[in-house]
């Protein structure tokens, strides 16, 4: 069996909870305190992930324009740089806390995500 099993359709109906969450987790847990940028970081990632979802071509996607492997792409590079923010930009505390959280678990689903299977013509 594989370890890789989050598959598309997995994914998709993690894509908008999550999205919805980088909005208005900030807000909730009062995010910002070691800088403003440790709360917009977030909402903005928050807005931009909601756009990609809306756009991502898989059963969840409402106007399907934009290749799934370019979705995980952009999911990787959203892990990498909130697992940096908090050194690049001086996050400390439950500033950093939350962006270490998310950005490991957002490379765990990706390192988990199945690849595709090539549909014969």
């Amino acid at each position: 069996m594989s370890l890789r099993f989050v598959t598309r359709s997995v994914h998709a109906y993690l894509d908008y909870p999550v999205a919805i969450a980088l909005m208005t987790l900030p807000f909730l847990l009062g995010l910002g305190q070691s800088n403003p940028l440790a709360l917009w970081l977030s909402v903005v990632t928050g807005v931009a992930a909601f756009v990609l979802t809306v756009l991502t071509d898989h059963h969840l996607g409402i106007w399907r324009v934009l290749p799934y492997k370019f979705h995980l792409a952009v999911d990787l590079i959203v892990g990498i740089t909130f697992l940096c923010a908090p050194s690049v930009l001086g996050f400390s505390g439950l500033d950093a806390a939350f962006y270490w959280l998310n950005g490991a678990a957002v490379v765990l689903v990706i390192s988990l995500s199945a690849p595709e299977q090539e549909v014969p013509a």
